[in-house]
């Protein structure tokens, strides 16, 4: 007999419920089989750098969710990724490249043997010698399942063969799980399968008859595995081949899979989350995250540490406000040459000098070197990291999408699955989830300040600091007040107060804010099932002055509403700023405030390409001073709209 299910999930319903209901102690790594491979030093090259290693075999591994066997035959194995160049790694940190793969073959044994070529860096050559001295012997290998067959339930524990899977990087790891020839699966639940895939179908085998024919496949909804006792199974008089229907519940595995399938990287975070037992809510916000941490692509032009140090900001305006000077031109050769590098890689000129995105986020420290060149201990912060110290709204949570190019668009789920009650062999209305999207595209934003030309003569890292950070305050304000009150007409974003329908309302002119105008701003947000992130108060000193006099209720003797602390207001934190307006009308009103409560973490601030610094050395001319006019390209988007509520007429006097 054989009974066969398709699945929507790469992973079988059986599997992926298991990981999304698992406890957290069982998602952690506390199930680790010890199996040592040693590298066969034999098999080095020393002088071309090389190591042959057997990355992959057929050895079964216990996983804690069942028994894993990895197909490996050039049908079974998508080798696209491994035989374009990727990566040997060390412990599976993408930032730790060593090396790279330069060859695959799989053997007869059914092995999968990979030729990798260490790099020449300091950090490579490091572990290049800890190879050779058996010091690193342990290989690991990061894949992603696309399809798996359940060929065997023996004892109550199943066992599923990989029938389809895609290696895309390999690793130098300190404990494998399969090293018995060479492939270490990393011996930890997290790195079981790294990754789903979407609509690929699932065979079901029944192995209680040996010599079954391949099982046909039907077409169904998520469905859970079939009991393994087979006397059940004839007690019910089952046909020889059923195709099991079952109603479509809300599965928080699938929404995850359809959401990361659209996004970059997205499988791996999407198992991760199924393995942690996450809402959808909390892997969308983790994706988010994860964008912001490593966009792609970026605007970088490949400048190396030192290139980056050697980068002036001040040798550049010097240059710009001074144009007709050959010296101070020449001088800032370099910074222009990286602005017409910039320039290349975005498609456009700059209308004065472009910021390289890569000195826009460095880290430097200016300290004494040995012949005493440098006298002044002053750490100089990227662009990006003193815009967001300028800017209350990146302590509320909100995340930034740096270095961005071209129109994004961000994946979120609008429409979940249907569940029906359905009599019995009935089978149950079709429903799927829906896909919505955020959109995000670059709109300009422009600042200025005025600074002396005296200034922009001085060396001193002191003075570069100052100016940077004059620079990014001044268009770290704009972007704020675009972000909480921006309009969406005449180019600019549309901000919060824009996005967002006021939930609470004081009166028809307006009304002093109370602790019930609080409490009401929370549960309009958990009535929507958004009460979860970064939660978050956001208004003025106006309306914080208001609620520190204002009592909860008559009988709390005195208990204000802003009260002390961290978390002053009703236990959540309390974010002030006078970009909050306190200037808004409401009937006979013109002196209303906003307050907005919300998951800061749902604003997303996306930055495009490189900051562009024009010098107008006439405006200020007569008074010696030089304005420098600072022009970004960024945009304002609210992932769930439903994250945030506000009250826009709150009266403070």
């Amino acid at each position: 007999m054989t009974q066969t299910a398709a699945q929507t999930t790469a992973i079988p319903q059986a599997l992926r419920d298991r990981w999304a209901s698992a406890p957290q102690a069982q998602s952690a790594d506390t199930d680790h089989v010890q199996r040592g491979f040693q590298v066969d030093r034999a098999a080095t090259n020393e002088a071309a750098r090389t190591v042959t290693l057997a990355f992959a075999s057929e050895t079964p591994y216990d996983r804690w969710w069942g028994t894993e066997i990895l197909e490996c035959t050039p049908a079974a194995m998508r080798l696209g990724r491994l035989q374009t160049g990727a990566n040997l790694l060390c412990d599976h940190d993408t930032r730790d490249v060593v090396g790279v793969v330069e060859s695959i073959s799989i053997g007869a044994d059914r092995v999968g043997r990979a030729v990798v070529r260490f790099g020449k860096s300091a950090r490579a050559e490091e572990v290049f010698q800890d190879v050779l001295g058996g010091i690193r012997q342990n290989v690991s290998v990061g894949y992603m399942i696309h399809k798996a067959v359940l060929v065997e339930t023996l004892e109550g524990r199943e066992t599923y063969r990989v029938t389809d899977w895609e290696p895309y990087e390999v690793s130098l790891v300190s404990v494998p799980a399969d090293a018995t020839v060479g492939v270490g699966r990393s011996a930890t639940p997290a790195d079981a399968t790294k990754g789903l895939c979407i609509k690929v179908e699932v065979e079901i085998e029944d192995t209680d008859k040996p010599d079954s024919a391949a099982p046909a496949t039907a077409a169904a909804t998520p469905a859970t595995p079939p009991p393994s006792d087979n006397e059940a199974r004839k007690a019910q008089a089952m046909p020889e081949t059923t195709t099991i229907q079952t109603p479509a519940v809300r599965n928080h595995a699938a929404e995850i899979s359809a959401i990361a399938s659209t996004l970059p990287g997205g499988p791996e975070l999407a198992l991760k989350a199924i393995q942690a037992g996450q809402t959808v809510e909390q892997f969308q916000a983790d994706a988010i995250r994860a964008l912001s941490a490593k966009p792609v692509p970026t605007a970088d032009i490949g400048m190396s540490n030192t290139e980056v140090k050697q980068f002036s900001l001040l040798r550049a305006m010097h240059a710009m406000a001074n144009p007709t000077d050959p010296q101070a031109r020449a001088a800032a050769a370099f910074e222009f040459e990286c602005s017409r590098a910039v320039g290349e890689k975005m498609g456009r000129e700059a209308r004065g000098i472009f910021l390289p995105a890569e000195v826009q986020r460095r880290d430097l420290t200016a300290g004494t070197n040995n012949a005493g060149g440098y006298t002044v201990a002053t750490e100089l912060r990227g662009f990006i990291d003193i815009l967001r110290n300028a800017m209350v709204i990146d302590r509320a949570g909100a995340v930034f999408l740096s270095g961005l190019v071209g129109n994004i668009a961000i994946p979120k789920l609008s429409g979940s699955a249907t569940a029906y009650w359905v009599a019995e062999n009935a089978a149950p209305t079709e429903s799927q989830q829906t896909l919505a999207q955020v959109t995000m595209g670059p709109k300009t934003v422009g600042a200025f300040t005025d600074i002396s030309r005296r200034l922009l003569v001085q060396s001193s890292l002191d003075v570069q600091n100052m100016v940077t950070r004059d620079l990014a305050t001044v268009i770290g304000q704009a972007i704020q007040q675009a972000a909480i009150n921006g309009p969406g007409t005449g180019n600019a974003p549309s901000g919060i107060m824009t996005l967002v329908t006021p939930s609470v309302v004081g009166g028809t002119n307006g009304a002093a804010p109370t602790w019930a105008n609080i409490v009401a701003l929370e549960t309009n947000i958990a009535a929507s099932n958004a009460d979860v992130g970064t939660l978050g108060y956001l208004t003025n000193a106006k309306v914080r002055g208001k609620l520190k006099v204002t009592e909860q209720f008559a009988t709390t003797n005195g208990k204000p509403v802003w009260a002390e602390g961290a978390l002053p207001l009703n236990g959540y934190a309390g974010h002030v700023t006078n970009a909050v307006p306190s200037n808004l009308t409401k009937g006979s009103s013109s002196v209303a405030s906003a307050i907005l409560f919300g998951n800061f973490a749902d604003l997303l601030i996306g930055l495009w390409g490189s900051t562009d610094i024009l010098i107008d050395p006439y405006t200020g001319g007569a008074a010696g001073t030089v304005r420098v006019r600072v022009l970004q390209d960024c945009d304002i988007a609210l992932r769930n709209v439903e994250s945030f509520a506000t009250m826009v007429d709150a009266l403070t006097a």
